[in-house]
């Protein structure tokens, strides 16, 4: 913990037991992920603390209190107040069995990961399992999402023996919806560059076509053929560099004030699972990351879709072109 609060980007750091476990009532037994946690760390980080609908969140000193979800509590038909009994593994796959009381309830709107979820105090937790002032793991909670590769980095070599993981590998289905979102979103950018592209060759087609006078009268004065087509390109490319400046510019200014005012995606938080948490306006980043690489690939698209007009321009032969109505 010292090690990790040591980093600037850490925000906090907390012990936690981590366990199997069964908990019982007379709708069934389900089997849950049992784990014992700092209440007064946890309080400001964690979402469960953050979305209590029924009691109250764990305190310290709690004893044979369990947090639960509201899906676990639908489908074993409890509430506050009510007990259960709590089964979970040990040490040396010993089970350790004692009975609980419901002290609260939270709702993240996602009911498969609350009914495989219960939390209890550290202590609790240290107590049931013949763990004194022992625990499994430490989480640590950033500043900022992505910036765990420089933190593993910085703090593994003052941690030898220590597995050091991210969510990336501890919640894969996380990380899937993730990747498949940014996929989605670079499809939907490669179609709109390639509209882009379509439209510049379309222009200069029709530029070749009605100009074809004044490329004749480039050939007469003595440009070859290699130069006229030049000159095509890089009027396609200066389309294109324009246009992403423009792009640019009012780009930024968009983001700019729904940075300020945000996008209400309230109505979006029932259309999957993962998305529950969203519950009121989403503010945008600026988005800067992948400025300079889409500017390139814009100025690159230009110039390529320019060659088919360029070389038509070319292949003009000039006594033919002056005489062009």
């Amino acid at each position: 913990m010292q090690a990790a609060l040591a980093h600037t980007q850490v925000q906090t750091a907390t012990r936690r037991i981590n366990t199997g476990g069964l908990v019982t009532s007379p709708e069934g037994a389900f089997g849950v992920n049992i784990t014992g946690i700092e209440p007064e760390k946890e309080l400001e980080v964690s979402l469960p603390a953050q979305h209590v609908i029924a009691g109250r969140f764990l305190a310290p000193d709690d004893k044979d209190m369990i947090f639960i979800g509201k899906g676990l509590a639908d489908a074993m038909g409890v509430t506050v107040g009510d007990r259960l009994p709590l089964v979970g593994r040990s040490t040396h796959e010993q089970t350790r069995r004692r009975t609980m009381t419901v002290v609260g309830i939270y709702d993240l709107g996602m009911p498969d990961f609350e009914k495989s979820a219960a939390y209890i105090s550290l202590g609790e937790a240290q107590d049931l399992f013949d763990l004194a002032g022992q625990s499994t793991e430490v989480t640590i909670v950033l500043k900022q999402l992505g910036q765990e590769p420089k933190v593993i980095a910085a703090i593994a070599p003052s941690l030898p023996g220590y597995e050091i993981d991210t969510w990336r590998n501890n919640y894969p289905e996380l990380l899937a919806a993730i990747t498949t979102k940014n996929g989605v979103m670079n499809i939907f950018g490669v179609i709109i560059l390639l509209i882009a592209g379509i439209g510049i060759l379309n222009l200069l087609l029709m530029a070749v076509y009605e100009r074809t006078r004044e490329i004749g009268l480039l050939g007469a004065m003595g440009l070859k053929p290699r130069q006229i087509s030049l000159l095509f390109i890089l009027e396609g490319t200066m389309m294109g560099l324009v246009g992403v400046a423009a792009g640019i510019v009012f780009g930024l200014l968009i983001n700019g004030l729904l940075r300020m005012v945000g996008l209400d995606f309230s109505y979006m938080s029932t259309a999957a699972e993962y998305m529950a948490l969203i519950s009121g306006r989403v503010y945008p980043s600026w988005g800067l990351e992948k400025l300079l690489s889409r500017a390139l690939t814009v100025a690159i698209i230009s110039a390529l879709a320019a060659l088919i007009p360029a070389s038509e321009a070319a292949r003009r032969e000039p006594a033919a072109a002056l005489h062009h109505v």
